[in-house]
C-alpha cells in the first residue's frame, strides 16, 4: 500500500535565502559530528531560520543566524560519545565535560577565519535570561539576540526528540514545558548569578511567541500530506468497491460469458500485488487507514486549537 510522506521539519524556508551556497563550507563541518547531532543541528537551524522569519529580523541577520544555529553544537565532536550517546542521566562530573562543548565550539570558530563570525552561536546558545545558563551565566540581554533564538530551536528540538514525535498530535504539551521556561523560577533568586535574572525566565518570551506561529504553520502542513493520502485512499477504496462490485455480478452470473467478462474487468483494475485472493483484505486495510487518517487531521485541528489559546 502506497503511504503518505511527511517530514516533521519543513526546511523549504531555507532554499528561499539560498543558504546552499552560503554555508557549503559551515556544512562540511557537521559531517564530523554523530549523525544524531548532525540531525538535531540541521533541525535546529531550519527551526532558527523560520523563528528569524516571524520576528522580522532582516534577511541578513536571518542568515547569520542560521549558520550559528547550524554550528552550534560543532563543539560536541571532541565530547567522549560514551557522555555524548549516554541514554541515563550525565553525572555532575559527565555534564562539567558535556558542557565544554560551547567553549570548544567557540574556540574551532574563532581558529577558522571562515567560521569566526558566526563564533558566538556555538559559545552561548546554553546561556539562559535568568543568569543560570552556562559557561558564563549571562543574564537578559546581555545574552546575544542569536543566542536567544537558536535557545528557543535547540530547547523544542531536544523535547521533540526526546518524546519521539512523528506527528504534531500533542504537540501542544511541549509548548506547555517551553512556557514553563519562560517564567521566573523563584528558586534561583538566591543564587549570586542569578541574582539579576530573578525576574526573568530562561525563554525569550517573544522568540516562543514566534514558535507557536512556526509550529501552527508545521501542523498545517502535515494536515496537508494527511488531506492528500485520504483523498487517494478514497480514490483506491472506490477502485475496489468496483472490483467488488464485478466479483459480486460474477458470482451471480449464469453463463461463463458473462463470468469470463466480469473477471477480465477485475482483472484490469487490479494494481501491483493485488490478486483474487487479497482483494478483500486490501479493501479492508484502505478502509482501516482512512479512517484512521481521517481521526489525525481532526485531532491536528485540535491541537491548533489548544495552541492558539496558549498563553506566554
Amino acid at each position: 500500500m502506497f503511504e503518505q510522506k511527511f517530514d516533521f521539519y519543513d526546511k523549504t524556508t531555507l532554499k528561499s535565502y539560498n543558504l546552499d551556497v552560503t554555508m557549503r563550507y559551515q556544512l562540511t563541518m557537521l559531517d564530523s559530528l554523530d549523525p544524531f547531532t548532525r540531525i538535531h543541528s540541521e533541525n535546529v537551524a531550519s527551526i532558527t531560520c523560520r523563528l528569524c522569519e516571524y520576528l522580522r529580523c532582516d534577511k541578513n541577520f536571518t542568515a547569520y543566524c542560521t549558520i550559528c544555529a547550524y554550528l552550534h553544537d560543532i563543539g560536541k565532536m571532541f565530547i567522549p560519545s560514551k557522555i555524548l550517546n549516554k541514554p541515563d542521566r550525565l553525572t555532575a562530573e559527565e555534564f562539567d565535560i558535556m558542557k565544554t562543548h560551547t567553549l570548544i565550539g567557540y574556540k574551532m570558530c574563532m581558529d577558522d577565519i571562515r567560521l569566526r563570525p558566526y563564533a558566538l552561536g556555538p559559545k552561548y546558545h546554553h546561556e539562559t535570561l535568568d543568569g543560570t545558563g552556562y559557561p558564563e551565566g549571562l543574564v537578559g540581554n546581555l545574552i546575544p539576540y542569536e543566542d536567544q533564538i537558536i535557545k528557543v530551536a535547540d530547547d523544542y528540538d531536544a523535547l521533540v526528540t526526546k518524546r519521539q514525535y512523528k506527528t504534531h498530535i500533542h504537540i501542544s504539551d511541549t509548548l506547555k514545558e517551553l512556557i514553563k521556561d519562560t517564567e521566573p523560577n523563584v528558586k534561583v533568586a538566591a543564587l549570586d548569578n542569578a541574582a539579576q535574572g530573578v525576574k526573568l525566565g530562561k525563554l525569550n518570551k517573544k522568540v516562543v511567541k514566534a514558535l507557536f506561529k512556526v509550529v501552527i504553520d508545521d501542523t498545517y502542513y502535515e494536515i496537508s500530506c494527511v488531506t492528500g493520502y485520504v483523498d487517494y485512499l478514497k480514490e483506491q477504496i472506490k477502485r475496489i468497491e468496483q472490483i467488488l462490485e464485478y466479483e459480486e455480478k460474477m458470482d451471480k452470473a449464469h453463463s461463463e460469458k458473462k463470468k469470463n467478462y466480469y473477471k477480465e474487468g477485475m482483472e484490469m483494475l487490479f494494481q501491483e500485488g493485488e490478486n483474487f485472493e487479497n482483494i478483500h483484505k486490501i479493501y479492508h486495510e484502505y478502509q482501516t487507514a482512512h479512517l484512521t487518517r481521517k481521526e489525525i487531521v481532526n485531532k491536528l485541528y485540535e491541537e491548533i486549537k489548544i495552541i492558539k489559546k496558549l498563553q506566554v
